[in-house]
Order: structure tokens, then C-alpha cells, then sequence
């Protein structure tokens, strides 16, 4: 099993303590860090800031050296498909090859309403997410690139530089919820599905379901995507330390709701549950 670690941006975390987390990381053989693309903390919770998610990548990207850096995830309601595909670009270059990029349809209404971004029903952001994902793909791999959509029109455009990976960086899709759209969209695009929080059976079951999509497109096991799966986990030496952090990560919320797919407890605990949800993509 590889593990990367992924961090909730929006939590007040500084520059300082980035820069200790990625050193942290790469000497600990940690293959990958990510975080979150928000600009607001939990609901219910206030004073703790978020610094932009891309802009920080890149800062990362030229003071570490092996590893892997993206997002989980950038919604489309606030990051254009042009637009993020030339920061990812710019990050990757900067990293020499090391940038992944998720990308999800946005669904934190009161995080677009506070910051002035637009903030679609959910059929529209889906429809713009399968509009946004082929025209990332598209500006990495076609000399000229060109799209006439609902939402989205690019005439001619010739994207350069190029990403320093190739055919293009790991594109990741994911979710909860593996309909029929997000299968087609994983299997034609996405080089990575990732699937947050549930119970083993629950996370294998969208593995299932992911795995068809890539097989659906004619990728088999060995050109099909990777499945991975992101816990929460709240770390700490007492349960009043594990408990503040459960609550100023994801608000107030009931204990039952909170610990479905969550890691809680000391490290070797914490670590014994993340080894039983790992079996889930076996």
C-alpha cells in the first residue's frame, strides 16, 4: 500500500506549517501531499483562514524534491478549465514532473455565496464538470485545442508550455456517488478515482463501479486507472484533543455521523483502521 497525506487547507493552516508538513513528508518516504481547494473553514466555524491552494502548490513544488503535490479537489465553479490547467501546468514545470490535479463540481454553497463566486444547481455543475475535464485534457495534448460547449467555448488555442509529464499529469475524478455520468467521465479521462470516507464494503462498492467505467472505455486492468481512497483521521494523545479537532475540521455535527469512514483514536488505532480500508481495493 502507498499513502500520501492530505490536508484540509481551509484550517488555518500557515505557510510554516506547510513547509514542515512537506519536509515531514518527504523524510518520511511518503509517496504524495495534497490538499484541499476551499477558500472556507467547516460550517459552524469561524477565524481559521485558507490560503489558495494553487498558489501554495507552487511554492511547495521549489522547495521539496521527490514528493507528488495536487489537489483534492478544484471545483469548477471557481477554476475555469483554462485557468487550471495553465496553474497545474506552471506547478508542474516548477516540480519538474510532479503535479496531479483533482477535479470535482463544487458543491459549498456557502463558500461561493461569501466569496461572490457563482454557485449552480447541481445538474448545471455537473454539466460544467464534463465540459471543464476534456478541456484540461484536451490544452495538455493537443498542439491546438479547440471546444464548442454549453458553458465553455476555446477557439484554436495553443496552450503552451506543455506539462513536463507525459502524455499529461494524473488527472483525478472521484466522489461518493458513481453514477452512470461519473463512469463515463472516469473512463475516458481520469487516471485516478478517489472515493472519500464509508465503510470497506461501501468504499469497495465504488471501486466496482469506477472499475467498469475504465473497462466500459476499453481500459482494462493494465491501461485503467488507479482507485484510492481518502480517510479523515483526528490524531491525538486524549479524546478532548481528538474530539476539538473532530469538531473544527468538520463542524458541529453528531458523533454518529462524524466517525462513518473517520480514523479516530491514537496512531497505532488510527493506523489499524486505515490497514482494514485499505483491503476495500483488493
Amino acid at each position: 500500500m502507498r499513502a500520501c497525506v492530505m490536508i484540509e487547507g481551509q484550517q488555518g493552516v500557515t505557510w510554516r506549517d506547510w513547509c514542515a508538513l512537506a519536509d515531514a513528508c518527504e523524510r518520511l518516504g511518503f509517496e504524495g501531499l495534497f490538499r484541499s481547494d476551499h477558500y472556507f473553514s467547516a460550517r459552524g466555524v469561524s477565524g481559521r483562514g485558507a490560503t489558495d491552494a494553487w498558489t501554495l502548490l507552487g511554492g511547495l513544488a521549489a522547495r521539496t524534491s521527490r514528493i507528488r503535490l495536487g489537489t483534492l479537489v478544484s471545483p469548477v465553479t471557481f477554476r475555469p478549465p483554462a485557468l487550471l490547467a495553465k496553474a497545474a501546468t506552471t506547478v508542474d514545470e516548477i516540480s519538474e514532473g510532479r503535479v496531479e490535479v483533482g477535479m470535482g463540481a463544487g458543491w459549498w454553497e456557502e463558500e461561493h455565496t461569501q466569496f461572490g463566486f457563482p454557485f449552480f444547481d447541481v445538474h448545471e455543475r455537473w454539466a460544467r464538470l464534463e465540459e471543464a475535464v476534456p478541456i484540461v485534457h484536451g490544452l495538455w495534448t493537443q498542439e491546438r485545442f479547440s471546444f464548442e460547449g454549453t458553458y465553455y467555448r476555446l477557439h484554436d488555442a495553443e496552450f503552451l508550455p506543455k506539462p513536463v509529464q507525459h502524455p499529461h499529469p494524473p488527472l483525478i475524478l472521484g466522489g461518493k456517488a458513481v453514477g452512470a455520468r461519473m463512469q463515463r467521465l472516469i473512463g475516458r479521462y481520469a487516471d485516478e478515482f478517489n472515493t472519500v470516507g464509508g465503510l470497506p464494503e461501501e468504499v469497495a462498492g465504488r471501486f466496482a463501479r469506477a472499475r467498469g467505467g475504465f473497462e466500459s472505455e476499453g481500459r482494462g486492468s493494465s491501461s485503467g486507472g488507479r482507485r484510492t481512497s481518502t480517510s479523515r483521521s483526528s490524531i491525538g494523545r486524549t479524546r478532548s484533543i481528538r474530539t476539538q479537532d473532530r469538531s473544527r475540521t468538520i463542524g458541529p455535527r453528531s458523533n454518529a455521523t462524524a466517525s462513518s469512514g473517520r480514523a479516530t483514536g491514537r496512531p497505532p488505532a488510527s493506523a489499524s483502521t486505515r490497514r482494514r480500508a485499505s483491503n476495500a481495493s483488493s
